[in-house]
């Protein structure tokens, strides 16, 4: 026995070595399949104490084996005899005695297996007083990681195999009976030596504990003392600080905590000189962390500091001066949600005084914010690196540019948008007087100074009213003259593209701007020209009634530069000029519809001709952003008609059409190009709706062959549109053409079965997903006759099929539909009320007695397939944000079959490996089952079904063995 013990010993070593070692991926992958199985082995109980005891065993392999031990404790105590866990328990704390000093991972890995057998030996009534008799006071850095670690881990008890009131009872036992004890033990163990008084893993344990020691308990003790001086050494600061911060937290209910917040207030004022102090020093991990705790006490008491301003403005004044004296940046975020929380409490009208008095404090901090806007002037000789090549760093600081905008937008609500805009100006105009006569094309000094506050006017600009008339108007005469410095530019027009709908109530001042931005396309950098079309797209969007009648010298300007620009920038302006069309008379629009989009096309065909002799990506990535083009015209040109009238859009969809099928028919293989198809077709019928009936036979036409010939979803998506617009009931709908729609849809449904009868579902992740998207819309329109029409049964086939899958999107598509239409087994389907024969005084609508039979017995006609996917999948392989839907499926399914769901719920867990459910465990379960389903109470068993698949999911991360007759079956389809 003990030959056999070493063997595996030798082997689990060399496995550990191998994972470790320079090796080839298929040696390493084969060892983690044998160290896996290993750990979910009941071998596993005694080689990893051998493994602990071992003198000769490395670390890593220690650690390797106490991690293991976690496991099979959580997971698969019931390998043990009930009787034996005395003796489990003895070992762990044998062994907690041997590393008591560490390793600290391996120390803390035994703590939490000590802990989480605690939780499940409900016997064990002395855990406290045992553990610390045992560790005896020389392992006092042991004990108090055992008592942090007690409360997290029962805190998780959901993942222990313990019933609800097993596992509320062991809380009480554990946690609520042991608290005041702990207290005690915790004060006397601070009281023993100045070294444990700053100890930080005491106040680590305070934390964890707070969860059932009420914090005005800590307060009023002498730990609380040792907390605040513990801020004062270097070793303890981190631990002292997330220490106080926890307290706190649990001071957040003021009405509750009146007397503690009134004892810890003039603690946490005394640390303000600290501010300074550390700021000097550059001790910027002190200031961090200083900063934390005068922000979060902001946070806890900002309802206090609402009623009583002027005893708490020393708080405030202190989280300003922290985001004021914070150089490197790196703490004032920190503080940004304490500034949001205080705006939304004292913009309340119950708290306008306060907001009075609290003026100047947000008047400071934009001033604190715009300074630290300022990007930071170069080290280096390269004046044009301003981060001396740390490129993680410039990123961060763009983005921390957008969280100190939303700090200004706070300020805008408390101190009026006018002051806040006036501050910017006044420095705009500031550096206007002292620097610009300095400035010139090649030289601005200090640009800094001039491009924070041009980024806090776009930064504000959200807040800012189109009747503002007093800063806005002395501004922008300034903005569109700034130097032609790169940053400077840049930060301008995007300003200027912030304040588009204020500039087309102010027509004014809109030539000046509209000529500074399309001077902007002329720039030598990549980023003004980028800034320049989305400023563009912005005052064609809001401007659009203005610049109608610019509409043709706009076009020589948009032919000037398209070409020129990337792809999102060309997107950009086109939405910008089909804004403007959109605003042109209707008589005018076929005209200026053809004249922006025949150049577009002429320039795709010519791609197109050359994608298809070239190898390169290019020309048919090039095709396929022409087509976006077409379709932002398509999406926002669209003109109001008289159904009686001709839509002269329509008109020119009409012919462009023949156009885009033969760039459809023609690169078959190349999904850029069809995408971009399918949603022009897609929002030609979304924009024009009925309208786009004497297009639609062409357009099915091609979306069925489309389909067909390239297997990809995109036809489907498209479908989808021409499937919701034109449903029966719709109005200008007639019923032939509903009928005729419904056909194409079946039409579709065929191609797509014959896919899956030729494909297995992991090619076809995409094609799927759009397929029961597009049956959860023929559900609500067409619930009737898909029932009963031929390619149902087929398509329910091809669902359970698709569960196999292990993509989200796929599969949450599948399962709504499923959910969906398995709802029409029961007396009240998900659908919708659209339709003939609505009436709206009833909030609901019954369904018709075939139509529930016809949907049980397709079920019944499956077998237990549905069943054994959906509980495999929860067992096995859904994604997780797929389980909700999955057990909902389950849920409607024994709503409407509930004793035949029942004997496939059995026969599935019947067939799950041998071992991998414990003894007695499925039968449990299933008589659980049985009594609620006699019960009617359905719910209560999908909640059933969720906890076994969940507590199985965890024992078993993946099969221990092969899936067996849980594997699915190959989905056939003859038609």
């Amino acid at each position: 026995m003990a030959s056999e013990t070493i063997d595996g010993l030798d082997s689990i070593l060399a496995a550990l070595a191998t994972m470790q070692a320079n090796v080839e991926r298929s040696q390493k992958s084969q060892a983690h399949d044998y160290l896996e199985k290993f750990q979910k082995s009941p071998e596993a109980w005694t080689q990893t104490h051998s493994l602990l005891s071992s003198p000769k065993t490395t670390a890593e392999a220690k650690l390797f084996a106490a991690t293991t031990l976690k496991g099979k404790i959580t997971y698969d105590l019931d390998q043990l005899p009930r009787d034996s866990l005395f003796s489990l328990r003895d070992s762990i704390l044998a062994l907690l005695v041997t590393f008591h000093e560490g390793p600290r991972p391996i120390r803390t890995q035994l703590c939490v297996c000590l802990a989480n057998l605690a939780i499940q030996m409900l016997e064990w009534k002395n855990v406290l007083a045992q553990v610390g008799s045992t560790l005896g006071s020389g392992a006092g850095d042991c004990i108090l990681e055992f008592l942090r670690i007690l409360p997290e881990e029962v805190t998780e008890g959901r993942k222990i195999h313990l019933t609800e009131e097993e596992l509320a009872s062991r809380t009480k036992d554990l946690l609520e009976d042991n608290a005041s004890q702990v207290l005690t033990l915790l004060t006397q163990y601070a009281r023993s030596s100045a070294i444990a008084a700053t100890n930080p893993r005491l106040f680590e344990c305070i934390s964890s504990w707070l969860r059932e020691i009420p914090a005005a308990d800590v307060v009023n003790s002498l730990l609380f003392d040792a907390i605040i001086n513990a801020l004062s050494e270097e070793t303890s600061f981190e631990a002292a600080v997330d220490c106080l911060c926890t307290i706190l937290r649990d001071t957040q209910e003021v009405d509750e905590s009146i007397d503690i917040i009134r004892a810890i207030y003039p603690r946490i004022l005394l640390l303000r000189p600290k501010i300074s102090e550390f700021a000097n020093s550059g001790d910027f991990e002190v200031y961090k962390g200083l900063t934390r705790i005068f922000a979060e006490a902001g946070e806890a008491w900002v309802v206090m500091i609402a009623r009583y301003p002027s005893d708490f403005r020393g708080l405030v004044e202190s989280i300003l001066e922290c985001c004021g004296r914070d150089q490197d940046r790196d703490a004032i975020a920190l503080t940004f949600l304490f500034w949001y929380e205080f705006k939304q409490i004292i913009t309340l009208d119950k708290y306008k005084e306060t907001r009075l008095q609290y003026r100047d404090v947000f008047s400071k901090l934009v001033d604190v914010m715009i300074k630290h806007l300022e990007y930071p002037r170069p080290n280096g000789a390269d004046q044009t690196d301003l981060f001396d090549g740390d490129r993680e760093q410039e990123e961060k600081f763009r983005e921390f540019r957008h969280q100190m905008g939303d700090v200004l937008k706070d300020c805008c609500d408390v101190i009026t948008v006018t002051d806040c805009l006036g501050k910017a100006f006044d420095l705009i105009q500031k550096w206007i007087s002292t620097f610009g006569p300095q400035a010139s094309d090649s030289s601005v000094p200090n640009w800094q100074e001039l491009e924070a506050p041009l980024f806090s006017m776009r930064a504000m600009g959200r807040m800012v009213s189109p009747e503002e008339n007093v800063v806005l108007r002395q501004v922008i005469p300034l903005i569109v003259q700034i130097p032609d410095h790169e940053k400077l530019r840049f930060q301008a027009i995007m300003a200027l593209a912030r304040y588009t709908d204020w500039t087309a109530q102010h027509p004014e001042f809109l030539q000046p701007q509209l000529n500074f931005v399309i001077a902007g396309f002329s720039h030598d950098s990549k980023e003004v020209v980028r800034a320049a079309a989305l400023a563009f797209k912005f005052f064609g969007t809001d401007c659009r009634k203005l610049l109608a009648n610019n509409v043709t010298e706009l076009h020589s300007f948009y032919e000037s530069v398209l070409d020129n620009l990337p792809p999102i920038s060309q997107e950009e302006i086109t939405e910008g000029v089909a804004c403007i069309i959109s605003a042109q008379e209707l008589s005018k629009t076929y005209a200026t519809f053809k004249l922006y989009c025949d150049p577009v096309i002429k320039r795709m065909m010519s791609r197109a001709n050359e994608a298809r002799t070239s190898q390169d990506d290019g020309p048919r990535l090039a095709v396929a952003d022409y087509l976006q083009l077409l379709t932002i015209f398509v999406q926002n040109i669209q003109p109001y008609v008289s159904p009686q009238e001709e839509n002269p859009a329509v008109k020119y969809c009409q012919e462009i059409l023949p156009v885009l099928s033969a760039i459809a028919e023609n690169f078959t293989n190349s999904v850029p190009i069809l995408e971009r198809v399918c949603r022009c077709w897609r929002y030609m019928v979304l924009s024009y709706r009925t309208a786009i009936l004497p297009l639609l036979p062409n357009l099915a036409q091609q979306l069925a062959s489309g389909f067909e010939n390239s297997k990809q979803g995109c036809f489907l998506w498209a479908t989808d549109s021409v499937l919701r617009e034109f449903a029966e009931g719709a109005e200008f709908v007639d019923e032939s053409t509903s009928r005729a729609i419904f056909k194409f849809f079946e039409q579709q449904a065929l191609a797509f079965l014959r896919i899956m009868n030729d494909l297995p579902p992991e090619e076809l992740p995409d094609v799927i997903e759009d397929f029961f998207r597009l049956l959860i819309d023929a559900l609500i329109y067409y619930h009737q006759e898909l029932v009963f029409s031929p390619v149902c049964f087929h398509i329910l086939s091809a669902s359970i099929s698709a569960l196999t899958l292990q993509q989200e999107s796929p599969l949450i598509a599948t399962l709504h539909f499923l959910r969906d239409f398995l709802s029409y087994g029961t007396d009240h389907p998900n659908s919708s009320n659209f339709g003939n024969g609505y009436n709206p005084s009833q909030t609901s609508r019954s369904n018709p007695p075939e139509i529930q039979e016809a949907v049980k017995q397709m079920v019944v006609d499956q077998k237990d397939f549905l069943v054994r996917r959906i509980l495999t999948g929860m067992m096995f392989s859904f994604p997780r944000d797929c389980l909700q839907d999955a057990s909902g499926v389950l849920l409607t399914l024994f709503e409407i079959l509930p004793q035949v769901t029942t004997n496939w719920v059995k026969g599935t867990i019947d067939m799950l490996p041998t071992g991998s459910v414990r003894a007695g465990e499925a039968e449990r379960l299933m008589n659980a089952v049985e009594v609620k389903v006699q019960g009617g109470d359905f719910r209560k068993v999908r909640v059933l079904l969720q906890d076994f698949t969940t507590s199985y999911r965890r024992r078993n991360v993946a099969p221990r063995e092969g899936l067996g007759r849980l594997e699915a079956t190959r989905f056939q389809f003859k038609g």
